[in-house]
């Protein structure tokens, strides 16, 4: 005779509108986007409080340090936008999505901030000046042209512009951040020419978040394959 322990738990049956397991509560976003976006301008108020109130927390060189963090912060919210993806699939978490677009532009706001301030501080606002060294010197027209390429990406990362292109033209031109995120550590690699702890680390991250995509390309083709196989049998 089988034990009440054996037999199996009736299935849970989820109400119309109740939030799945582990979802957050309903209505959060609306406390915890601006939370994100406090975090987000953290370095950048950081920055500022140095330049006005603390110069010392700038170090020697203030001008050194406000291109590097904000090129540092440029570089990590593109990672952290390119985890997104990973972390919804392997979690089951549909929320981080929520984020993805928010985290995209402040990495287009750091590059921004970044550039106006090669442009200023190292270059005095000199076009001659700012041709010659993108020409010249490698590193700066890797860094530029990252930049550029990004500039498309933010301005059609509203829903309107989803509308206008088509969800797969507007797929397609949105995996530029591909190329743009390995440009972006080519760039800090290209630039510290010594010690390259940083840009191994960003690069391995990279290499690993790519390596993920392409891994479940495969998985989700074979899939498709062993669909299509059964169908025809």
């Amino acid at each position: 005779m089988m034990a009440l322990a054996d037999l199996p738990a009736p299935a849970r049956v989820r109400k119309p509108g109740a939030p799945r397991r582990g979802a957050p509560p309903p209505g959060w976003t609306r406390w915890a986007k601006p939370l994100v976006l406090a975090a987000g301008l953290a370095p950048l108020a950081r920055l500022v409080y140095g330049v006005f109130w603390n110069p010392d927390l700038l170090g020697a060189n203030p001008a050194e340090t406000i291109e590097h963090v904000t090129g540092d912060w440029c570089l990590q919210f593109l990672l952290i936008t390119l985890a997104v993806t990973p972390l919804r699939r392997l979690s089951g978490w549909n929320w981080p999505i929520k984020f993805r677009r928010m985290l995209g532009l402040f990495a287009f706001f750091y590059g921004v901030v970044h550039l106006l301030a090669y442009v200023g501080f190292d270059m005095l606002f000199d076009p001659a000046a700012i041709g010659k060294d993108i020409w010249k010197r490698p590193f700066v027209t890797v860094g530029f042209s990252a930049l550029l390429l990004m500039t498309p990406l933010a301005v059609t990362s509203t829903k309107g512009w989803v509308r206008r292109l088509g969800g797969p033209a507007w797929a397609r031109l949105h995996r530029l951040v591909y190329a743009i995120a390995a440009l972006g550590v080519l760039h800090y690699w290209w630039l510290v020419k010594r010690d390259i702890t940083w840009p191994v680390a960003y690069a391995a991250m990279l290499a690993a978040l790519l390596g993920w995509r392409l891994w479940a390309r495969g998985r989700r083709q074979k899939a498709q394959a062993a669909r299509f196989g059964e169908a025809r049998s």
